[in-house]
């Protein structure tokens, strides 16, 4: 498991934190590696460093191409530099639709997670998504929930779509999830 790295410096580019993170996998190794919504982006760039890996996403873009409306409007516009990080801890019931959490649980969770979400990464983490141009690796395997509003699949494709499933799958539809992924190592 790679250890979370905090960026070096607030615009440090995603390329040359993978590249950091990349320095725990061996070169010359033939590994897995996983990446859940913009961990996927982070998956792919260390895919790119380390060609014996092979690269899953889940919950994650593709490519560049399918970055969603709502994000692309707020690339082009600059609109996310203006948006507090903590928004939606503050609107639970948004961020619930945007996780696909339901209720119970899930929905305290995702709460939690909100809440303990350090916000200069987020707000690094959100200027990289805007700012990535891939592209997308061609032989990663993504799983993908029907219902994710946050990161729809878009037109990449998409080997495992999981039907009524939304951003938060990885918790969801945990059981499916840990299934696919036993499938995958066995192959």
């Amino acid at each position: 498991m790679l250890q979370w790295l905090p960026p070096q410096t607030p615009t440090e580019p995603l390329a040359h934190y993978a590249a950091r993170l990349a320095e725990a996998v061996p070169a010359g190794q033939p590994c897995w590696v996983v990446g859940v919504s913009f961990g996927g982006l982070l998956a792919q760039e260390v895919g790119r460093l380390r060609p014996l890996a092979r690269v899953v996403l889940i919950s994650s873009l593709g490519s560049p191409a399918d970055l969603p409306l709502l994000l692309r409007l707020a690339r082009a516009t600059g609109l996310h530099r203006l948006v507090p990080f903590g928004l939606l801890g503050h609107l639970p019931r948004l961020a619930q639709w945007f996780f696909g959490a339901q209720n119970g649980s899930e929905f305290r969770l995702l709460r939690q997670i909100l809440r303990d979400t350090d916000t200069g990464f987020a707000r690094w983490a959100t200027a990289q998504l805007l700012a990535w141009r891939g592209p997308g690796l061609p032989a990663v395997v993504r799983l993908h929930g029907s219902r994710d509003h946050l990161l729809p699949a878009g037109s990449a494709p998409v080997d495992f779509q999981l039907a009524g499933a939304g951003h938060f799958l990885i918790v969801s539809h945990a059981a499916q999830v840990s299934r696919i992924l036993n499938e995958l190592a066995q192959q």
